[in-house]
């Protein structure tokens, strides 16, 4: 499944400090991550560094429901 760009390019379009959507924080949190792996379009590879790494995201439903949105922009 071919994507045309990265998860992450597409969460910072999501970005918002004003907002209190849990989606937008993951997105705003996201940004400050040194470590996210910028590149990847992997739901499994994502979800795994998400689980050990992102202590900031308080549930991965935020996680699935960012990734839906992300495959449903993508993917015609």
């Amino acid at each position: 499944m071919a994507y045309r760009e990265s998860f992450y390019r597409y969460l910072m379009t999501l970005r918002d400090a004003d907002s209190n959507d849990e989606v937008a924080q993951f997105a705003n949190n996201a940004q400050n991550d040194q470590t996210f792996p910028k590149q990847e379009q992997d739901y499994d590879k994502l979800s795994d560094y998400l689980e050990l790494n992102a202590g900031y995201l308080s549930s991965m439903s935020i996680f699935d429901q960012a990734y839906q949105m992300y495959r449903d922009k993508m993917i015609y």
